[in-house]
């Protein structure tokens, strides 16, 4: 499906991803809406680890997407003001997850692991650094994108529910909201967990289900984590304003596993690992839905049924925004298909 020129395009969700679209588009010179039910990074995004990595275990479809991913955020450094990634490296050790080191790893003793995080309690052996790793505050970089939009000429409406779509021969005309309804020569599905949802008012099923995982930020001593450590005993990282933060795979709804009960445990973990953390005390912990198709691929793309209805539904959203951002614009704006996106055609499940 080949677009010309600028389109009139509602881009639903103002998570870091629909952020993204919304700045790509725009300086393509589209009329660009971007529409949130909520806040601005009100969803998953405000609750993400966000890690900048290309790490993945076994085949991977989406590899050269993936691979442009850090690429992809130093150039929109560049391009958005007040867009910053922390590039501290990551380190990686005990861990069972099979990942394959990459070409740029490095493969660290205990000394030299001593020196990079000096708060180590007992270094491992041996660990797998990737200096080319990094992590942002994805709430201030979903602004941040929002602000560079609208310096484009974007508009942002939240706390604006979708209430509906409008169809004209089988083509996509406008969404209608609690507002009232917006005209639109392209519709753009970018709502994370809630994206399923919204096709289903299309009626089309799009396999993606809300996947659980907990965000934590604990009160910490400033240089308390130099890079991103992730072990079989923790994830962490700290941000430029010195909150540790750290994340866990939700395991169930019993008492012990609950947010406030995962963090006690997890600054255990922490004081366990790292001199200077007795101190730490938790400060958030909470529950983020990460959007994840059935199969584990994103779902980018035009959906068949209905002609100008695009969807962007994807885990991980926060490390795949910025070039998903661009690939995107360059297909809807410019009517170049991306080669790195054809894994994750949504027509995969509409067969």
């Amino acid at each position: 499906m080949r677009h010309e020129g600028p389109k009139n395009i509602i881009v639903i969700g103002a998570g870091i991803v629909g952020a993204s679209l919304a700045y790509h588009l725009s300086s393509k010179g589209a009329q660009v809406t971007v529409v949130e039910a909520g806040g601005i990074a009100s969803g998953v995004t405000g609750t993400s680890f966000a890690w900048i990595n290309t790490a993945y275990s076994g085949p991977d479809p989406i590899a050269a997407l993936r691979g442009a991913a850090i690429a992809a955020y130093r150039r929109l450094e560049t391009q958005v003001p007040g867009l910053e990634v922390r590039w501290t490296g990551a380190l990686s050790y005990g861990t069972d997850e099979g990942r394959a080191p990459s070409s740029s790893s490095m493969l660290l003793d205990s000394a030299q692991i001593a020196r990079l995080e000096p708060h180590l309690k007992k270094p491992p052996p041996q660990a797998v650094y990737e200096a080319g790793h990094g992590a942002l505050d994805a709430v201030a970089a979903t602004h941040a994108l929002l602000a560079a939009a609208a310096s484009h000429g974007a508009t942002l409406r939240t706390h604006t529910p979708v209430l509906g779509f409008t169809i004209r021969d089988g083509r996509v005309t406008g969404v209608e909201t609690g507002s009232g309804l917006l005209a639109a020569d392209v519709v753009v599905l970018a709502a994370g967990a809630a994206t399923a949802s919204l096709a289903e008012k299309l009626n089309v099923n799009l396999p993606i289900h809300a996947s659980p995982a907990i965000f934590m930020r604990y009160k910490a001593p400033p240089g308390l984590v130099r890079s991103i450590i992730s072990s079989h005993a923790m994830e962490v990282r700290q941000g430029a304003d010195g909150g540790l933060l750290a994340a866990e795979d939700y395991l169930d709804d019993t008492p012990e596993n609950q947010p406030a009960a995962m963090a006690q445990r997890t600054a255990g973990a922490i004081r366990d690992e790292l001199a200077g953390a007795d101190a730490i005390e938790p400060e958030q912990a909470c529950i983020g839905l990460r959007p994840m198709p059935a199969d584990g691929i994103p779902v980018i793309g035009y959906l068949p049924q209905v002609d100008g209805v695009y969807v962007c539904a994807m885990h991980p959203g926060v490390v795949l925004a910025a070039i998903v951002g661009q690939l995107v614009s360059e297909e809807i704006v410019d009517g170049q298909p991306a080669a790195a996106l054809s894994a994750c055609r949504p027509a995969r499940f509409l067969a």
